[in-house]
């Protein structure tokens, strides 16, 4: 009798919790209205009832915070939206007491800049505390274009339905494919309450003996009785039910109801053995599929592979782009540059019938230009950089000499992931990951920061999800993390669930045990190399397809796999990527080869696809039909206006120290890649390099327009270039023709002369051609890759 009692007590505490939080959110708001409008009118009846509202708020702040702290492991829930909610809402019963004694002393000043701190705190208090209770979207959800009726799903697989018009039993193959489905639905609308991270109402759904047993309340299923089922009346309640489930994200769809209904009418069945994944898991071992027959002239193996592609979405083959567009977006994909207007001209007069193969293989050989292109990428996926968090403390360390010259030198893939995964000095950055000052997450210390980021870039697969708990989104638990944590790690790591300490030793284990066992007893730099051994085998097909895809995704727009980290994703081609992944180990994992065949392909030659939605890039339903438009990298920006009007950064900007000695003798400019980050490369795209980066949005936004417009490091290099320009070419005909040929490789047109001209003048002045060369800069031919 008493457990009961004291169970309802907290039942009624945790009820009551919310509602007193709504008093200081209420009040202390109005307060500071009412202050506001007390300021134009002096009254004492003004001043009393703020006073009143606000020791009423106050008090129940101190009540509400009090309460979150003996309620806090009441729901079993966890993560940093818990901590940010609980630590908000005590920072904001301190600045609700210090407002009040602020007011009381009569230091008005102080007592005003308190209140509105008070209200931003209850209100971010507040707003954690309601994606706690309702969900993420609990703003979103209520409004009326969130909340349409939604048809009812078409189901993939419709064997259950129409064997349930028969009659007939279900026989095994079906009974696992059901079984299947059942467990999607519940893994994608359940498991965030109700799994072991968080087991909220003493109910857990992702294992059978689980779902069978039900929960605090009892059973949540009754076999072969849908309607007696607690489980399917609880998902058919309407949104805003005490009882209703989920309390989070979207209501289950029409057809997940009625999937869930017709289960538990069979018998609610769950095959034993092990499990079939309820995500896709891609194939490990390498697979060389047969190249399709060669017709219509298409010998390139990777248009064989996608004339199928074509034929089965009934795609026509285009024309492919003229030289001029080529030449450019060949340049710009190989070393980062634009061609000069009499490269243009002598590869448009070039009549021979092979002349774009010469060309490829001719920017190739362009080891410099191309090493300094691709350093960007790669400084991107490996969190090198030149400055930032951690290089003045020791904290981290750079691989910018060995990366420069592993590019420059074309080392083979396997052999510059061997010497990542079982570093050199120079390359030991990677894997030592940044030492963070002070206190951090147990999910980002050293180790787990080297599994996380092996596994991301190496292998395409996130493993930061369950860095902190078993996954959502994928099969990976805690204990697969860690265990492959270890593998980098000089002592044995304690298991930490959402920052806790479980009291449980990792193992020791590669993350894909298929290629190999790692010795958990030999030292630190052993296990490193069996590491690396294991995974530089050509039968590790992950580790190839992933660059492969990297590679493709970098010069066609998008990955054969999007996104290009989920490698577990459906390819829109299997036997295309699998076909480049094979061909890349044969050739010697050749990453310039593998360029060739991609550059040189007709595939690669169509034109450009335009996308009015970014979301279409990464949709299930993608259509290849040619390379993606996509615009200039800000690197690949800030050089093209340097070599077309004028350097953007001095020759002192480059990071000489960090480069081989004769680094400026390569260097034709101070290239962007070159140079430490600053607001203008920033606003451009140029990510922060403390995580993994492996792709750029493409989209233009505010902060790219206000630094183009306003910034001084872009402003300062037109002003320069102007003066220059126009001692140069005096007369504006002249400069006009020469500006668009170096910016854009052709002539202008009469309208865009006549504009042109008009905009320097007859005489060009210094304003004059800033404006036009800004102009052209911001023009989409200029800003694209077509």
């Amino acid at each position: 009798m008493i457990v009961a009692e004291s169970f309802w007590l907290w039942q009624f505490l945790g009820r009551l919790h919310p509602l007193i939080v709504h008093f200081p959110v209420s009040l202390l708001c109005i307060a500071l209205l009412l202050e506001v409008i007390g300021w134009f009118r002096k009254s004492t009846e003004w001043q009393s009832g703020i006073r009143a509202m606000l020791w009423i708020g106050t008090i129940s702040s101190i009540v509400a915070a009090s309460l979150g702290l003996l309620l806090v492991n009441q729901d079993d829930y966890g993560g940093d939206t818990v901590a940010v909610h609980q630590w908000s809402g005590l920072a904001t019963m301190a600045l609700a007491i210090a407002t009040v004694v602020a007011l009381r002393s009569g230091r008005v000043q102080l007592y005003r800049s308190l209140l509105v701190l008070t209200v931003v705190g209850v209100s971010l208090a507040g707003h954690y505390g309601a994606m706690l209770t309702h969900g993420d979207d609990y703003l979103s959800s209520v409004l009326p274009s969130f909340n349409k009726p939604t048809r009812p799903a078409t189901s993939e697989s419709k064997f259950a339905f129409a064997t349930a018009t028969t009659g007939q039993p279900l026989d095994d193959k079906q009974i696992g494919e059901l079984n299947l489905e059942v467990r999607s639905i519940l893994a994608h609308n359940c498991y965030s309450c109700h799994s072991a991270t968080k087991i909220k109402g003493g109910l857990r759904l992702d294992k059978k003996e689980f779902v069978m047993k039900g929960g605090e309340d009892g059973p949540i299923l009754e076999a072969g009785h849908p309607e007696k089922s607690d489980l399917i009346r609880r998902i058919k309640l309407p949104a805003g039910h005490e009882d209703a489930m989920p309390t989070k994200g979207k209501r289950l769809t029409e057809h997940d109801i009625a999937l869930l209904e017709y289960w538990i009418q069979q018998g609610a069945p769950w095959p034993g053995g092990a499990e079939k994944s309820i995500y896709r898991v891609a194939a490990l071992e390498p697979r060389l599929p047969a190249l399709p027959e060669a017709t219509n002239g298409l010998t390139n193996p990777i248009d064989r592979f996608v004339n199928v592609y074509f034929q089965q979405h009934k795609l026509g083959w285009k024309n492919v782009v003229d030289d001029r567009t080529y030449m450019r977006r060949v340049y710009l994909d190989v070393v980062g540059l634009l061609p000069t207007p009499q490269q243009i001209k002598t590869f448009e007069a070039d009549a021979r019938p092979n002349k774009r193969d010469v060309l490829v293989n001719e920017l190739l050989h362009r080891d410099a230009d191309y090493a300094q292109h691709w350093l960007t990428f790669w400084n991107d996926a490996l969190r090198n950089d030149y400055t930032g968090t951690g290089y003045i403390t020791g904290g981290r360390y750079d691989i910018t000499n060995w990366l420069y010259t592993s590019l420059k030198a074309n080392k083979p893939y396997n052999q510059f992931v061997r010497e990542l995964v079982s570093p050199t000095k120079e390359s030991a950055g990677f894997i030592k990951g940044i030492k963070w000052r002070g206190t951090i997450n147990s999910s980002q210390r050293t180790e787990m920061q080297a599994a996380q980021n092996v596994s991301q870039v190496l292998l395409g697969l996130n493993l930061k999800c369950a860095s902190c708990h078993d996954s959502f989104i994928s099969d990976w638990k805690l204990a697969d993390a860690y265990a492959f944590a270890n593998v980098f790690a000089d002592t044995t790591l304690e298991i930490n669930r959402c920052d806790k300490p479980t009291g449980k030793m990792a193992g020791t284990r590669i993350i894909f045990e298929k290629l190999g066992t790692i010795n958990g007893k030999a030292t630190t730099d052993e296990r490193l190399r069996e590491l690396a051994d294991f995974m530089v085998q050509p039968k590790d097909g992950r580790l190839y397809r992933t660059v492969v895809n990297r590679i493709w995704a970098q010069v066609m727009g998008r990955g054969i796999i999007e996104p290009v980290d989920v490698m577990d994703n459906d390819p829109w081609s299997q036997d295309l990527l699998d076909w480049l992944a094979s061909d890349f180990v044969a050739n010697g994992y050749d990453v310039k080869k593998l360029m060739a065949t991609i550059l040189a392909s007709r595939t690669y030659q169509l034109p450009s696809v335009g996308l009015k939605d970014a979301d279409l890039i990464t949709s299930p339903k993608f259509v290849f039909q040619g390379m993606v438009r996509r615009r200039l990298t800000a690197e690949q920006f800030t050089d093209a206006v340097s070599l077309a009007f004028s350097p953007v950064y001095i020759d002192t900007s480059i990071v000489e120290k960090l480069f081989p000695k004769k680094i400026k003798k390569e260097v034709p400019f101070a290239r962007a890649s070159l140079v430490k980050n600053d607001p203008f490369l920033t606003a451009l795209g140029r990510p922060n390099r403390e995580t993994v980066s492996t792709s750029r949005s493409s989209q233009a936004n505010l902060l790219q327009a206000l630094e183009l417009t306003n910034g001084e490091q872009f402003n300062n290099a037109l002003k320069r270039g102007a003066q220059q320009w126009k001692a140069t070419y005096p007369t504006s005909d002249a400069l006009v023709r020469n500006l668009y040929w170096k910016a854009l490789g052709r002539e202008p047109k009469p309208k865009e002369l006549a504009i042109a001209q008009k905009i320097i003048g007859k005489n060009p002045s210094t304003e004059g051609i800033q404006d036009l060369v800004w102009a052209i800069s911001l023009h989409p031919e200029f800003q694209l890759i077509y």
